[in-house]
């Protein structure tokens, strides 16, 4: 059991990110699937509400152990924006499709209840195209990636240590998602998370699994976008955590000595060629039998000499 005020350890981290993903998809999906199964009609609004009342509980809940990303597109974005190393990447991604699945599979139990239910019905996946509501995948994928850069950056915003009023970035973020979800719940179903999409759709027939690449890929883009421009704009709210960021490609490692040839020509090894030497300092090339001059001044103004 970790001490009083010890930061969270990754497996606290996962932990919490499961369980306020698995809210998030049970408590979203199933206001819109047990509103259709009794027949009742439910409003886009009473949808979106339903997914920004369930991310704005569960980020007031878990948001001070891992966070509160509850989406493998926020996280990108922290990652990109400084706040999260890549190393945390997979225990955070596979935290919450895990929660998500197992969100999908508890949904899908519970609506046996229900007589006469089938589970080609589905469980709220997102669709596009003929399978949904007759949208292009190309209008799909942008809207996808526009809401989610524009509710990143809201939660970067939020969340930044800058920001006077901290504490109220649980009502933020919950609200901006509730909005975001209100404008694509027609078109697309509303994804703008690949954990909210992979969940019900991987139990919710081929169909809704071969359309989910747009719902990964599109919130991921517009997430990449967000997380870079934030800091660009506004700038870092702290020091970059080590390990973040665009990965770059690590230096050469090369010896003490080599460095120090580097750095001062003369301790370079001789290059000989045909009875010529090369001079490094005179950058020219000289009969081997003729010793070049090697006069430099050092510091107090004296001469050294060098052979």
């Amino acid at each position: 059991m970790s001490e009083l005020g010890a930061t969270p350890t990754t497996a606290q981290k996962a932990a919490a990110e499961a369980i306020g993903t698995f809210v998030l998809v049970l408590l979203g999906c199933g206001s819109i699937v047990y509103a259709r199964e009794v027949g009742a009609i439910s409003t886009i609004t009473t949808i979106a509400l339903a997914f920004g009342l369930a991310m704005m509980a569960m980020v007031h809940t878990f948001g001070r152990v891992s966070g509160g990303h509850f989406n493998p597109a926020t996280t990108l974005a922290m990652v990109l924006g400084g706040r999260l190393a890549w190393r945390e990447v997979p225990a955070y991604v596979g935290a919450q499709l895990a929660g998500a699945v197992a969100a999908a599979a508890v949904l899908l139990a519970l609506l046996q209840g229900f007589v006469g239910f089938e589970s080609g019905d589905g469980l709220a996946q997102n669709a596009f195209g003929d399978q949904g509501s007759g949208y292009a995948a190309w209008s799909a994928f942008l809207l996808e990636m526009l809401l989610t850069a524009v509710m990143v950056g809201v939660v970067l915003a939020a969340t930044d240590t800058r920001q006077e009023h901290r504490a109220l970035a649980p009502v933020v973020v919950g609200l901006t998602l509730a909005a975001c979800y209100a404008v694509a719940l027609p078109a697309t179903g509303a994804s703008l998370n690949p954990a909210r999409s992979i969940g019900p759709g991987l139990l919710s027939g081929a169909d809704a699994v071969l359309q989910l690449w747009l719902f990964v890929l599109a919130p991921l883009l517009g997430a990449a976008v967000a997380g870079l421009a934030y800091p660009m704009l506004f700038g870092h709210d702290a020091e970059p955590v080590a390990g973040s960021g665009v990965p770059r490609r690590a230096p050469r490692s090369t010896s003490s000595a080599d460095d120090a040839a580097r750095a001062d020509p003369l301790q370079q090894a001789p290059i000989i060629q045909d009875g010529w030497q090369w001079d490094p300092v005179a950058h020219q090339w000289r009969p081997l039998d003729q010793a070049p001059p090697a006069h430099r001044g050092d510091d107090d103004g004296r001469t050294q000499v060098r052979p």
